[in-house]
């Protein structure tokens, strides 16, 4: 039997843009584009008539903007949308309220999209729809509110870098990072994280998270110091690892190749993580299409650091969890609501034996 393919509604206000992703998504035999529209209002019809897998969706639009549109359809018929956004501050400003709201994804488009910048990019954009269509989306109203982790009176003990949390995640991993984080309270142990996102996005996502957080979010600078109380960030388009220096613990950016397929690379700053920190670490792999990641996470087992997957249940996309699990990387699996108190729990238990 043939695999289905993957049915998509674009939906732009701009006929060239349209067009132009028409072409790209039909380059992919798996993807069939079964119709586009240039606002949400057309499109509402369009999904009742043609009932797509994905939907392509710009930000701004005529009549309806595209985060209005979002929070209707999340409400009322819930499917997987890959957010197409302009690499602005605005437009990361906005995305992020749309992968709030429920959008499994974000593509920028290129700067140079007028002169086949976009074509360039055209299979990151292929892969993102073919990923969400197998993304769960959940109504707004079925979302589950943040767990809030318990506070444990360990202030002191967390003023050391010894211990260190490094959290890994791709698709669905905005709303998943920002449910553990918020989860933290401010004596939290320092927590360094790398999400696939575009650059300039990941700049947004830590300032919104740093406003709702009781730590505070950075994206991360090199030669940050981590200390507790802290989650950092990595940028969207540099590798971030963290580095001994003397007792303490450094942030250091670099560029180069994808690793993975990804850069920021999970598999990069776990590696990292092993090697500065050994038994000292907890691990932590979301939700996310691939498997970047489960060789870091498993080079962290090895060196004696605690490791946490996310269930299949909980994950947008159980895929770099999955890889991870089967390479032996992963030593507890938990659900997201659990994972705040047990990064917690597991750095306390860590400084009561020692």
């Amino acid at each position: 039997m043939t695999t289905p393919r993957v049915r998509v509604l674009i939906i732009d206000d701009s006929a060239l843009m349209r067009q132009m992703l028409n072409a790209i998504l039909s380059s992919d035999p798996a993807v069939e584009v079964v119709g586009t529209a240039p606002d949400p209002i057309v499109a509402r019809e369009k999904i009742k008539a043609l009932n797509p897998d994905v939907l392509t969706l710009d930000v701004e639009m005529p009549r309806m903007d595209g985060l209005a549109f979002l929070e209707k359809l999340m409400t009322l018929r819930p499917m997987p949308v890959v957010m197409v956004s302009s690499l602005t501050e605005k437009g990361a400003e906005v995305t992020m309220k749309a992968m709030e709201l429920g959008a499994v994804d974000v593509f920028c488009k290129p700067t140079d999209s007028a002169t086949g910048g976009l074509q360039a990019h055209g299979r990151e954009l292929i892969d993102k729809v073919r990923a969400a269509a197998h993304a769960r989306v959940r109504a707004l109203s079925d979302r589950r509110p943040v767990a809030t982790a318990p506070r444990l009176s360990v202030t002191t003990i967390y003023k050391s870098t010894d211990r260190l949390v490094a959290i890994g995640s791709s698709t669905g991993g905005v709303e998943a990072l920002r449910d553990i984080v918020l989860a933290l309270p401010p004596d939290s142990p320092p927590v360094v994280c790398t999400q696939h996102i575009p650059p300039k996005f990941s700049a947004s996502f830590a300032e919104r998270l740093n406003g709702m957080a009781a730590v505070r979010v950075k994206e991360a600078a090199d030669g940050d110091r981590v200390v507790a109380g802290h989650v950092y960030i990595a940028p969207g388009d540099q590798h971030m690892e963290v580095r001994r220096s003397g007792a303490a613990l450094v942030i250091h950016l670099h560029d180069g190749p994808l690793v993975t397929g990804h850069k920021p690379s999970v598999d990069v700053l776990f590696r990292s993580v092993a090697e500065a920190c050994g038994s000292k670490a907890v691990g932590v792999i979301l939700t996310g299409m691939g498997r970047d990641g489960a060789d870091g996470l498993l080079a962290m087992r090895r060196a004696g650091a605690a490791t946490i997957g996310q269930d299949e249940t909980s994950c947008v996309v159980y895929g770099m969890p999955k890889s991870a699990r089967e390479l032996g990387a992963v030593e507890r699996e938990l659900p997201l609501s659990r994972i705040a108190e047990e990064i917690l729990r597991l750095c306390h238990a860590d400084v009561t034996r020692t």
